[in-house]
């Protein structure tokens, strides 16, 4: 879960030295992941401008349940499979810094929505075939400001993504091969 994060945050400052920059209206920012405990000190944490990225949810994956790995790798076992849902927050003194740096970010997202293997973090050892889609989130203002009162912070302008499918592997492989076929013989006996 924490590789999905820090392969996020590593993609987006790599996109803004290669493209960010060059942009005239795009203020230089660092992205950040962060923690609930960053959040309450969050004017210790960050130098602004910023962006950062913040896990508030993981939940069930309920399409990929008991599903194996692509490839047909084997012998792990069935992952668990979970999403996991990100706030992108801009920092800035002035609204044209938050809302520029969170407009990029967002279209940087949109232009390139899937994270695979090469863009994932080398510390959650992936499996080549694995690859994380990054989708915006229809979060509601109910939802969105249930959240934001939960932190310590006031409200910042923020935007809601998804990062699915991140599989979970399990530590041991199981000890017996999966039943595939059944089968019955029947025979009189005198």
């Amino acid at each position: 879960i924490h590789a999905v994060g820090v392969s996020l945050v590593s993609y987006l400052n790599r996109a803004f030295e290669i493209s960010g920059q060059a942009l005239t209206d795009v203020p230089a920012c660092k992205v950040r992941l962060l923690s609930s405990g960053d959040l309450t000190k969050i004017d210790d944490v960050l130098d602004l401008p910023a962006l950062t990225l913040y896990l508030y949810r993981i939940t069930l994956n309920e399409h990929a349940r008991n599903v194996r790995r692509p490839n047909g790798a084997t012998g792990q076992g069935i992952p668990l499979a979970v999403d996991l849902h990100y706030l992108l927050t801009a920092w800035a003194d002035s609204a044209q810094e938050e809302q520029t740096t969170l407009a990029w970010a967002m279209r940087e997202l949109y232009m390139h929505p899937l994270l695979d293997a090469a863009a994932l973090n080398a510390e959650a050892n992936w499996d080549p075939a694995d690859a994380i889609q990054i989708a915006p989130s229809e979060l509601n203002l109910e939802d969105m400001m249930r959240i934001w009162d939960a932190l310590e912070p006031p409200y910042h302008l923020s935007v809601s993504y998804i990062a699915r499918l991140v599989r979970i592997d399990p530590d041991r492989t199981p000890d017996h091969q999966p039943v595939v076929a059944t089968r019955f013989g029947y025979r009189d006996e005198p």
